[in-house]
């Protein structure tokens, strides 16, 4: 590309290229911050009743030195060994996932609530040879054990690090209240065992050889793709990759992400991509306080942490910021410290950011990325100009054109596929050369992206390819429509797919999830026919208790093509 017009809009202190990266890899990363703040909590971890833990920068650096000697020298581990991490937001999960990269070791990050052949596939591709899992989830290690190279499974608790008398509590609440604990009955090892294991053999002699030969090229993490759209990919993500997308991001970001200020809630999981890099990485690199939440479902899981943590920033995805704005002791007494929101994973509606702004007074600023690139490629810059309703510009760095079919960029407000390049973009899929050079070409990331461009150089997703619907031979995107309905009364949610249709090919169905009073199917066609083309407007409305969604949040247009959604709980023409 010849023009970089969002260099215009670039804050008068953010450069368009970074300068040298201070950082060979991430262990050197999470060495210095841990160093610069040491006295500084880092992570508390708050249950849905207010029960507590915290780790000071410190402990976290000395938890997790001892973990990465129990991984090289109990273990006897080679650089670059796989180690699955499958666990929510908890304090072990950062003293995990720091420990394997000063081992020189590749983090495998696994969503928790996998099923057993969701988990055998992940662990087979990858090769893990390790595993580190919450102990709730453990009793479907028998069938998925065999089917893997894993020889080491060490086992968590939720409430590792709490308080002794509260951690009891939480432990007797799993077994007798809720019987979350099943009986494990694999060998394997207590996170405690192997911590005490590393504290015993470490040294700062042998820890110091644990990253040589460990380059910004190096293989730091296996993220395995959402698996939304097709078969689950594992994408290698470089040192290089995250260092530099951290620092874009917090170069980004400016005065708004404060050095040893900011309190940030991370109720989106860890193991995702999202949260890792920004939540983990980012505000522990600046010295940030990270409140973890294990599960932010249902919402009123997140009432403790707003109320008793004077809060600064949220990172979170369109559907979490709008179940936010429905819960009345969310709107009655917004956060009074927060200074911003940060999303992305899924197109943010311009309704929720209105209502967003309305309530806290503060923006909520859209940014856009994959897995593939680590994964931020655009951000709306915090103390430069934003514009609602796109994904922002570039970060430095970084290149972003749309193409059309044959990979040439289209003109400017056209759409196109979004294509990217820069030092965040991954390496390539984990042993699938085919899928690699179908999404790296001439060194940009394809992304599967519909969007345009305007004359400043901001972007705006238009929609996924694979999610466009043809009606009588009209592009129809779904974002498009799912912003209108978004905006009738009573909706709550929405996912809009498109069905075969004998007359026009397909046609638009929409999934609606609705308060009260809940809106009709004849009110929300007749809105979508006064802001729309008429072909856009949907054929027929289904009224759902919920949608599915992806860990992080994000609907599941795919699953309700399949018709994976509870049809019990489905109606037509009538809200609920």
């Amino acid at each position: 590309m010849t023009q970089s017009p969002w260099l215009a809009h670039y804050p008068k202190d953010v450069p368009a290229e970074l300068s040298k990266v201070p950082f060979v890899h991430l262990a050197e990363l999470v060495k210095k911050a841990s160093n610069d703040y040491s006295k500084t909590i880092a992570f508390t971890q708050v249950m849905p009743n207010g029960m507590n833990g915290s780790l000071t920068y410190k402990k976290i650096d000395s938890l997790s030195d001892d973990f990465a000697a129990y991984l090289r020298e109990t273990l006897t581990l080679k650089a670059g060994t796989r180690v699955a991490v499958q666990m929510p937001n908890c304090l072990a999960y950062p003293i995990v996932a720091f420990g394997v990269m000063k081992a020189g070791l590749v983090l495998v990050n696994t969503n928790p609530l996998y099923t057993a052949p969701e988990m055998a596939y992940q662990f087979a591709d990858s090769g893990a040879e390790v595993l580190v899992v919450i102990d709730m989830f453990a009793d479907r290690l028998p069938e998925v054990l065999p089917k893997t190279k894993i020889k080491t499974v060490v086992t968590v608790k939720i409430s590792e690090f709490f308080p002794p008398i509260v951690g009891g509590v939480i432990r007797l609440v799993q077994k007798v209240w809720s019987r979350t604990l099943p009986k494990i009955t694999v060998p394997h090892t207590k996170f405690q065992d192997a911590l005490a294991a590393g504290r015993k053999v470490k040294s700062p002699n042998k820890s110091d050889g644990y990253v040589k030969g460990i380059t910004s090229d190096s293989i730091a993490a296996l993220q395995y793709t959402g698996g939304t759209t097709g078969v689950s990919k594992g994408a290698m993500l470089s040192h290089g990759n995250l260092v530099t997308n951290t620092l874009q991001l917090i170069t980004m970001c400016g005065a708004f992400m404060r050095p040893g200020k900011e309190v940030v809630i991370t109720a989106l999981p860890l193991y995702h991509i999202f949260a890792f890099t920004i939540n983990l990485l980012g505000f522990y690199h600046i010295g940030g306080r990270n409140i973890l939440v294990p599960s932010p479902r249902p919402p009123s899981n997140l009432r403790r942490a707003f109320e008793n943590y004077k809060v600064t920033w949220l990172t979170g995805v369109n559907t979490l910021f709008n179940a936010l704005l429905n819960e009345t002791w969310f709107t009655d007494s917004p956060p009074k410290q927060l200074r911003a929101s940060a999303a992305g994973g899924m197109a943010l509606h311009e309704s929720v950011s209105k209502k967003w702004r309305e309530v806290t007074g503060t923006p909520i600023v859209e940014g856009y990325g994959l897995t593939e690139s680590s994964p931020v490629l655009t951000f709306n810059p915090l103390g430069g100009k934003g514009k609602d309703g796109t994904i922002g510009i570039p970060v430095p760095s970084t290149d972003v054109i749309c193409v059309d079919d044959n990979g040439k960029e289209v003109a400017l407000g056209e759409a196109g596929e979004l294509i990217a390049k820069g030092p965040q973009i991954m390496l390539g899929y984990w042993e699938k050369e085919a899928e690699t050079n179908n999404t790296l070409k001439k060194g940009y990331l394809y992304t599967g992206d519909v969007a345009t461009m305007d004359k400043d150089g901001y972007f705006t997703i238009v929609d996924r390819k694979k999610d466009m619907i043809i009606v009588s031979g009209f592009n129809v995107y779904p974002n498009e429509i799912e912003e209108q309905i978004a905006a009738v009364p009573g909706v709550t949610e929405v996912g809009v797919i498109g069905m075969p249709d004998d007359k026009t090919g397909e046609a638009v169905v929409a999934y609606v999830v609705a308060g009260l009073p809940a809106p009709t199917e004849e009110q929300i066609i007749a809105h979508c026919k006064k802001e729309l083309s008429a072909y856009k407007a949907p054929k027929k409305v289904v009224f759902v208790d919920e949608l599915p969604k992806s860990p992080i949040g994000k609907i599941l247009r795919r699953q309700l093509r399949s018709g994976e959604i509870d049809k019990s709980k489905a109606t037509t023409g009538k809200g609920a």
